[in-house]
């Protein structure tokens, strides 16, 4: 066996004392196996460390970025992860590329390269492990896989040895959890990646900055028999980060996962780039993601949605009280008929739109609609308006009956659900995800998560998944509570770098109530939002979100200005590009949708005169802005056309908790 660096950590603690950065630890081996990405920049040394314990660098350029160490524990048997040798080492190569129905890009191209290496304790009962990498160009990724074997029959999982530290002691924008029991609906915080303590549970993905170095994306992806992961800090080596999986529910045994052999844990992910921006251009959460389980995902149609519960149902002026009733749904019906928004989504208040409570005490019938709908007419008046319904669901009513119910809403023509208040991501809950979205498609359904999880790649398999919460968003405007702050501009942009590096989110977009963070009240029904309306608009570019509400009333959007462009705004992308990123200050995305290009830009804390390089265009366009006029207040646009091309930047200016909207389409000619 190779020598391992015994000195290396003597020198890690010299040359900490001394103010330089010190290299990744834990040490790997004098002689690693390697393995580099496509393009040669990113490299990965692994080997074994002190006692047989494998363990991997990760150098960009020559310089580290990252380290870590791995195994695993296992309840009734001791770790596998020491006294280890390699026996195997195997190779591939992938360049291909394959269509994305539904997300970012219609195409993505996967290329990588990958190593196995199978792993064997030196003694008895000589159990086996392989560890699998891939290097992507912007990227590297690694998982576990128990293999069949004897001395390998059914296994407890308690948890991941694995351990990541990066040098020169980080930034962390880290999303703190109370538990493992969460919907992610937290506030992110900044602070040395050495100040996360091992009492402070971490969501993913965590977004980590060396200024002027790297910045460095942690999450996972391809989680499906399994249990989500999280991080924490090690009480004995400050700035390294452990995993933590979440424990499965009512066991006393600390079980993570259950299963036999063979299985293989997710991937766990280090995206690495020079700026965050190229994080969001990143298709290596789909690459890592198993492919369509859907032969023919053409009955899948992205669009916007009404949602008349973040409204609160508000009056308006109406001539009829609104509420959980067929009236209110016609009148939301004829608003998304009148401005071509293919869906409304029927969902409700203290009763769901079903004959039960919001929070289900007892068996409920998610087939029958409560006294208040006359369902079989909704349908029909929803047809004849061209408009198809979606509806809310809790999980636990949905659950016992969910084979009867989506047969039901299947017949009744209904486009998909939202599923909600699971707030759990252990193995037991993340295999009733992959039933709900394979039961959805065999009915042709498609499926929204909230009180979710954050995404790993679902939507990848299951393309019918269009979008999932995962994120404290805009609701918290209307409630006064330990989250008072509601979601001001800074939390929005927080959400736009780090929640939306793991893929699709929902955020009860489109409120048109806008107010700047010092005028905010929260209010629960017609609620404002945070931010100008340039802001606002961005939101339906800047994050990805094939279903994207439109959360206000109808009578909140009739003459105000912006709705042209909420009613045109495509879903769906072929082509994603970040044109300027600076971390909590500016975001500007750039979506291509056919020959179109949309432009969203969003600011926090003060604001931007930009010059964006448009040197993607191809040939002479016409742009139209929707841009801010802080001059009249929060609400007011200015509409601006002007000529673009690939010749010269486009200038704009754009104030503190603002925003802009651009459509950029060829030049007629």
């Amino acid at each position: 066996m190779p020598v391992p660096f015994r000195w290396l950590p003597a020198l890690v603690a010299l040359i900490a004392l001394i103010g330089v950065d010190a290299p990744a630890a834990p040490p790997v081996a004098i002689d690693p196996i390697e393995l580099k990405s496509p393009d040669g920049r990113l490299r990965v040394a692994i080997g074994l460390g002190d006692g047989g314990r494998p363990a991997f660098e990760v150098f960009r350029g020559g310089e580290a970025v990252a380290a870590g160490s791995l195994g695993l524990d296992l309840a009734g048997a001791r770790p596998i992860g020491d006294g280890l040798r390699i026996v195997a080492e195997r190779r591939e190569e992938r360049d291909a590329t394959y269509p994305i129905p539904v997300g970012k890009a219609s195409s993505a191209r996967d290329r990588h390269k990958a190593l196995v290496l199978t792993l064997e304790e030196t003694g008895p009962p000589g159990r086996r492990l392989e560890v699998e990498l891939r290097a992507f160009d912007d990227g590297v990724a690694f998982r576990y896989r128990i293999p069949e074997q004897a001395a390998i029959g059914a296994f407890t999982i308690t948890d991941e040895a694995t351990r990541l530290t990066f040098p020169g002691d980080p930034k962390a924008h880290a999303l703190p959890l109370d538990g493992y029991t969460t919907s992610y609906e937290k506030y992110y915080e900044t602070l040395p990646t050495s100040a996360i303590g091992p009492d402070r549970l971490i969501g993913l993905p965590l977004l980590l900055e060396r200024p002027g170095k790297a910045w460095i994306a942690v999450t996972e992806a391809g989680l499906t028999d399994y249990a989500g992961l999280y991080l924490a800090g090690d009480a004995a080596d400050p700035g390294t980060l452990r995993a933590r999986l979440s424990p499965l529910p009512g066991r006393k045994d600390d079980a993570k996962v259950v299963g036999e052999a063979p299985h293989a844990s997710p991937w766990r992910i280090l995206m690495i780039a020079d700026d965050p921006g190229r994080f969001l251009e990143s298709n290596l959460i789909f690459h890592l993601s198993d492919p369509p389980a859907i032969a023919d995902a053409s009955w899948i149609r992205p669009g916007k949605t009404l949602f008349p519960w973040w409204n609160g149902y508000a009056p308006d002026g109406l001539d009829f009280k609104p509420g959980v009733d067929t009236a209110t749904m016609k009148h939301y019906i004829d608003f998304c008929a009148e401005h071509g928004i293919p869906y409304h989504s029927l969902d409700g208040l203290d009763i769901a739109w079903y004959d039960g409570p919001i929070q289900p005490e007892g068996p409920i019938d998610v087939t029958t609609a409560a006294p208040s709908i006359d369902m079989p007419e909704l349908l029909r008046y929803a047809r004849e308006k061209g408009v198809r319904l979606r509806l809310w669901l809790h999980w636990k009513a949905l659950r016992p009956q969910i084979d009867e119910a989506f047969a039901t809403y299947e017949k009744w023509g209904v486009e998909g659900v939202m599923v909600d208040f699971m707030d759990r991501d252990d193995q037991e809950m993340v295999r009733f995800y992959h039933e709900m979205a394979e039961k959805a498609a065999r009915h042709h359904l498609t499926l929204t998560l909230h009180g979710a999880y954050k995404p790993t790649g679902m939507e990848r398999t299951w393309p019918n998944v269009l979008n999932y919460e995962a994120a404290l968003n805009q609701e918290y405007n209307k409630w006064d509570s330990n989250a008072s702050r509601g979601a001001p501009p800074s939390h929005n942009l927080d959400i736009a770098f780090i929640r939306g590096i793991a893929g699709p989110v929902d955020y009860h977009h489109g409120g048109m109530r806008n107010v700047l963070p010092h005028d905010y009240r929260p209010r629960n029904v017609a609620p404002p939002v945070q931010g100008t309306r340039g802001h606002q608009l961005a939101m339906y570019v800047v994050y990805l979100d094939p279903l994207p509400m439109m959360a206000d009333t109808p009578e909140a959007y009739r003459g105000q200005p912006g709705l042209d462009f909420l009613t045109d705004v495509p879903t769906s992308w072929d082509e994603t590009r970040v044109l300027h990123a600076e971390f909590g200050r500016c975001l500007v995305v750039a979506r291509r949708k056919g020959d179109a290009w949309y432009l969203g830009g969003m600011t926090a804390v003060e604001g931007r005169q930009l010059d964006l390089d448009v040197g993607f265009l191809k040939g002479e366009y016409e742009a139209d802005l929707w841009l801010d006029d802080p001059s009249v207040g929060p609400t007011a646009l200015i509409r601006r056309r002007e000529a673009a091309s690939s010749a010269a930047p486009l200038r704009l200016a754009v104030p503190r908790d603002g925003g802009f909207v651009a459509r950029l389409r060829p030049a007629a000619r």
